[in-house]
């Protein structure tokens, strides 16, 4: 009797066919709504920076502009969203590995990459001209690496380092990400090789990008704007009779205007940032300076605040902060010509000529506006994902910490620096199923000897 054959798909059969619906419905989108959307400032930054690569003065840091520098021989923007999707689908591919390896039945694994393959806000995300679907991945691929054989080699802790760099060299949140890894992988004793290693390959890149936004802005930094995202942070609580900041950071008190979210405080002509004479990141190192001290003055306020803005992540219905945005069910009808600014012509001659701003088009739209209102991730099914997570995190802290430990700095931190933003919960929810899938791994964590079984 021959020896049956199993196929390269054997065992992953559950998985293969998530990924092709999930795939679908990428093409879906790229077809409903052509040719990509556009936010202003950030996107059309990101491809002006792109077209000629220099460090930004402000938020962003060089690590997307990469990749669309990459893609700039093709002069398409809709080819940037769609290798965005393709993304997406690889970091549900990357979640799916590290379960299996770790011993997880079919079924559970593939039950692990629903949320990120089918929640209609990650393909409303990877269809945008923003860093979020790069940092995604960059962060999941760092675990993956990391967490792949139950003993850390030096040469992966060097590539899961030099991933985190990426990441933060994406967003500036990934710096502190690089800390809390480091901080777990030493309460598990990796071993001060790998700790070193890790440290190594994260830190390197990010003080080689320091140097060169030196040499443009004349500070040893990742971006230029840390410390009026924290000051905007502190608007929210902030009160000088108590924080009794000297004259020069006196000028930065509250001064009576009155906003929804911490986040509108950057931008506000009425805020005391936005009154100071010139670029309001010009004081980025004054509006750093109040804000540490308002925090040290305040802390139980500051984290009253941050506690409170956090929570806004498990409303079953999706709270708009601020108001004038739309948290969620984003598809719609209609035609988004581009920004009526300088910098959207600039992009449009020197990116991609072809652009023409974003339209919809039926039946593919018409889908997808009502496919979103039933594939969303509701907040309280997100807290009982990274209750089960924590739970793994206890049970075995071997495997379930370190993923847990990354999807609650994902959520804390973008709002303790700045504010609450339904799109920077997203990066949260793939590192939180993995976390709480491991619930169901095998009790030492272990790779299974036959991973490729259902």
């Amino acid at each position: 009797m021959l020896p049956s054959r199993r196929g390269p798909l054997a065992g992953h059969g559950a998985f293969a066919v998530l990924l092709a619906c999930a795939a679908a419905l990428r093409v879906v989108t790229m077809l409903g709504y052509r040719p990509a959307t556009l936010y202003w400032y950030d996107s059309y930054t990101y491809l002006d920076t792109a077209a000629h690569l220099a460090p930004s003065a402000a938020f962003h840091p060089i690590g997307y502009p990469l990749l669309l520098r990459a893609l700039l021989p093709f002069h398409s923007v809709e080819l940037v969203v769609a290798v965005q999707h393709a993304l997406g689908l690889g970091v549900a591919v990357l979640v799916y590995a590290v379960l299996r390896r770790r011993s997880l039945p079919g079924w559970a694994a593939a039950a692990a990459t629903v949320p990120p393959l089918f929640d209609a806000s990650f393909l409303r995300l990877e269809h945008a001209v923003l860093s979020d679907t790069q940092f995604i991945f960059l962060v999941v691929a760092g675990l993956a690496v990391l967490m792949w054989s139950p003993r850390l080699s030096v040469r992966a802790a060097t590539v899961a380092g030099l991933l985190f760099a990426l990441a933060a060299l994406t967003r500036t949140i990934a710096l502190p990400l690089l800390l809390l890894v480091v901080l777990v992988l030493a309460v598990r004793r990796a071993g001060w090789r790998r700790l070193a290693a890790l440290g190594l390959a994260g830190t390197l890149p990010l003080a080689a990008y320091a140097a060169w936004y030196a040499q443009h802005h004349g500070r040893f930094a990742l971006s230029g704007a840390d410390g009026v995202a924290l000051w905007a942070r502190t608007m929210t609580f902030a009160d000088c009779a108590r924080v009794q900041p000297p004259p020069a950071e006196a000028r930065l008190c509250p001064n009576g205007t009155e906003l929804d979210a911490a986040s509108e405080y950057v931008w506000a002509p009425g805020s005391s940032l936005n009154l100071l004479p010139g670029d309001r990141f010009a004081h980025n190192g004054l509006a750093r300076s109040f804000a540490l001290r308002a925090i040290a003055a305040q802390p139980l306020d500051y984290l009253g605040k941050v506690v409170r803005d956090t929570a806004i992540a498990f409303s079953w219905t999706p709270i708009a902060h601020p108001a004038r945005v739309t948290p969620a069910f984003g598809f719609s009808h209609g035609r988004w010509p581009l920004a009526a600014q300088p910098l959207a012509a600039k992009v449009q001659r020197e990116y991609d000529p072809d652009l023409r701003g974003m339209r919809s088009v039926s039946p593919y739209a018409d889908f997808l506006v009502a496919y979103q209102y039933v594939a969303y991730l509701r907040g309280p099914l997100l807290g009982a994902i990274l209750l089960l997570g924590g739970v793994a995190a206890a049970l075995r802290p071997a495997v379930a910490l370190l993923p847990w430990a990354v999807a609650v700095g994902l959520l804390v931190g973008p709002v303790a620096v700045l504010d609450f933003d339904h799109r920077y919960v997203l990066p949260v929810v793939p590192v939180a199923c993995l976390a709480a899938a491991l619930a169901f791994s095998r009790r030492d964590g272990s790779p299974g000897a036959r991973w490729s079984r259902g």
